[in-house]
């Protein structure tokens, strides 16, 4: 950790980018785990919980093609500073949720938090390469692929603790305090958050065929942009996470958070771990990919049949290694090829797959807690991933077969 640690005390501005992300996702969990538990108790369903992660992903699959072409035409800085006040008001908006009468109104919070993130995360990604040297990428990668991890034990651990202890809504307002500080961080960056643009105008349609244009000349960055869907066709796991806690391991909202936390801890970890297989030798990058995916569905399938609690929490800890591997992998592997000015378009491609099948997953697996054992779906979960990741490594041989050895 050496690299990253130097990067943080020479670089302010990347300390305070990471700084505003660190508490950002915090935050995030902070207010997710306490609002899960609470849809739990107020409807006694867990379809509430996997519609609101649903709506989450969902509306962020779906406004990523349109944002990430606005990432690489405005000021990304502002994008960044509006996406946060905007979902300071609608964390707000979730002290009304009271009632089971109410609970739509979780998801038209939830809904406008994810329009938010849809336009915050391009221009997020797509700005780090601005903010530092060519050669501090890789560690700056590393630190933020950990960082949501990091914050997700902090934020998920004490978002249980104070549901259970104090309840939701002390959660809620010091998820909007969180987002306050994050965008108070953020307006202290000094350094622009993208390269200099030409002055000719280009509409949002030609700068997305642009993009698509780069996507079918590469097919390795396509094979790039397609593997964090192995974790997302799988993620539907995270919707029954209050069921299991409440009905198979009988540990309430605590475990909830434990469970989430242990999601955190090993995405946090997974970064750290795998991160040389992208600077030391290329040729291992895709095999890597695959093994991390393939790990990730066994690792779930097995927490489908397990007994214990803690033996449960180890191997969610171990999967969300495997996915937070993967994930900061194939991020690294895009910064490092993509050019700046298709950049944002390129991480919104990126995202918006991944997040069409997380929202398809954990929407699917919602609707099926109330009449599915939640082990089943959490094995069948797993399976799909492994599945997936079958498919992939023997869809992306060529590309294997054609990289170097020495690569």
């Amino acid at each position: 950790m050496s690299g990253p640690l130097m990067l943080l005390t020479r670089n302010a501005d990347f300390r305070r980018m990471l700084g505003a992300e660190l508490i950002m996702f915090g935050g995030d969990w902070f207010v997710m785990v306490p609002l899960l538990v609470l849809l739990q108790q107020l409807t006694g369903s867990g379809v509430w919980g996997g519609l609101m992660l649903a709506v989450d992903t969902g509306c962020m699959a779906l406004l990523l093609p349109y944002t990430g072409t606005l990432a690489d035409r405005l000021d990304r800085k502002k994008i960044v500073l509006w996406a946060n006040a905007v979902s300071i008001l609608a964390v707000l908006l979730l002290l009304l949720v009271r009632s089971p009468g109410m609970a739509w109104l979780a998801l038209v919070a939830m809904g406008s938090i994810a329009v938010a993130k849809a336009f915050y995360s391009p221009a997020a990604q797509a700005a780090l390469p601005n903010l530092l040297a060519p050669e501090d990428l890789p560690a700056a990668s590393v630190l933020t692929g950990s960082s949501w991890g990091t914050m997700a034990v902090l934020g998920a651990s004490l978002g249980g603790m104070s549901s259970a202890a104090f309840g939701p809504y002390w959660s809620f307002v010091g998820g909007a305090l969180c987002l306050a500080m994050a965008i108070t961080l953020q307006l202290r960056v000094r350094q622009p958050f993208q390269a200099a643009r030409s002055t000719v105008a280009v509409s949002a349609w030609s700068a997305l065929r642009e993009s698509m244009g780069y996507l079918r000349v590469k097919p390795r960055v396509r094979a790039l942009i397609t593997v964090k869907c192995a974790v997302g066709v799988g993620n539907g796991v995270l919707a029954v996470f209050p069921v299991l806690a409440a009905t198979v391991f009988h540990v309430g909202p605590l475990g909830v958070g434990a469970l989430f936390a242990a999601r955190g801890l090993g995405a946090l970890f997974g970064p750290l771990l795998l991160r040389g297989v992208v600077l030391r030798r290329q040729s291992w990058l895709l095999p890597g990919l695959a093994v991390s995916m393939a790990t990730y569905g066994v690792a779930y399938l097995m927490v489908g049949l397990t007994p214990w609690f803690w033996l449960a929490l180890v191997l969610v800890a171990v999967a969300h290694m495997a996915g937070g591997g993967n994930w900061a992998m194939s991020s690294l592997a895009l910064q490092l090829e993509v050019p700046d000015k298709l950049r944002g378009r390129v991480f919104s491609a990126d995202v918006m797959i991944a997040f069409l099948a997380v929202s398809l997953s954990q929407g699917t697996a919602g609707v099926l807690s109330d009449h599915v054992p939640a082990r089943v779906i959490v094995a069948v979960g797993g399976a799909l991933t492994l599945a997936y990741s079958i498919c992939w490594y023997l869809a992306t041989a060529r590309l294997r077969r054609a990289q170097p050895a020495t690569a």
